[in-house]
């Protein structure tokens, strides 16, 4: 019979691959809406055999010194930038992901919010409600045309070969930053010849404000920026300065540094500008089988074998 693990679960998943870790595993599941804060984190973590965490918890080196027990971390995202891989690694803690599943379900978002705000759509939305739809006007709103145009992907990896899969269907001319067996565009002619730019680079050391003021200058002014990837990749005061300026036409932003966006942000008061809450994953389809890869992750590694989708430390 296999020994029954200690696993906290930072958050509680209504998907009934939670009741299958139950079956084999003591849970400890936060019952808050909210993540739970750091010193209780640490504090729930201290007899944990294994952590199944959400990106909004850092898992860092004095966290994982703080459980002399842990030995598997599944993190319920595609990203795992808020682990410690290299503390990880060094304490021969495996760590596992949920790739793939949600590219589809990202990529659907990431062209919604290109077509939104091209074509005004939340604008019209609030004209309709506001009794502010007098007659068909020919001059309001006017947007962006999408069929024809030139899609810049920065990020050529599932998502962002799933979003120029979609641009073929209307015609969009598709160009991209590449990968590492096929180089691309630089970021700079990207931007230069580009009507719409989506971001899709993971966030690492090097891609933090990638879109930075410069970046955004170099964009035409016609352009409109769309991230589903991660927010810090854009440094959201320059981008609140471009689109107040009209150094670009809009953006659409799937996720924010931080996150949430405080309700006092001048972020949601620059024009052009449409915020969602980081839902681009956000689907029964996409997020029960996150659940399932999460589990199948931590229980594979709580029996010491590897994971199905194990990440290592890049920096090794």
């Amino acid at each position: 019979m296999r020994p029954v693990a200690h696993v906290l679960v930072t958050r509680q998943l209504p998907f009934p691959a939670l009741d299958r870790l139950g079956i084999a595993h003591d849970l400890d599941v936060w019952p808050e809406r909210l993540p739970p804060p750091p010193d209780e984190l640490q504090r729930r973590a201290a007899d944990a055999e294994g952590i199944l965490s959400l990106l909004s918890d850092r898992i860092d080196e004095p966290l994982m010194a703080a459980a002399p027990e842990l030995r598997a971390i599944s993190n319920y995202a595609v990203g795992y930038d808020n682990i410690d891989l290299a503390a990880a690694a060094a304490r021969g803690i495996r760590v596992g992901n949920t790739p793939d599943v949600l590219t589809d379900a990202t990529a659907d978002l990431a062209f919604a919010l290109l077509l939104a705000v091209a074509r005004k759509l939340p604008e019209a939305q609030r004209d309709v409600r506001a009794g502010n739809w007098l007659t068909w006007e020919p001059a309001h709103p006017l947007g962006q045309e999408v069929h024809g145009s030139t899609l810049g992907i920065i990020g050529y990896g599932r998502i962002g070969r799933a979003v120029a899969k979609r641009a073929e269907g209307f015609d969009m001319t598709v160009i991209h930053t590449g990968t590492p067996r096929a180089p691309g565009l630089s970021l700079e002619e990207l931007l230069e010849r580009s009507d719409f730019v989506s971001i899709h680079a993971p966030l690492t050391p090097e891609t933090h404000h990638l879109i930075d003021a410069a970046a955004l200058a170099g964009m035409r002014p016609s352009a409109i920026l769309i991230n589903t990837a991660r927010g810090p990749l854009v440094d959201q005061q320059a981008l609140i300065a471009a689109l107040e300026h009209g150094t670009i036409a809009g953006a659409g932003l799937d996720v924010t540094d931080p996150e949430p966006v405080p309700a006092d942000d001048p972020l949601l008061a620059a024009p052009n500008l449409i915020v969602l809450p980081h839902i681009g994953s956000a689907t029964h389809t996409a997020r029960g089988r996150m659940a399932d890869m999460a589990v199948e992750n931590l229980l594979a590694g709580l029996e010491g074998q590897p994971m199905p989708h194990q990440v290592t430390d890049d920096s090794q």
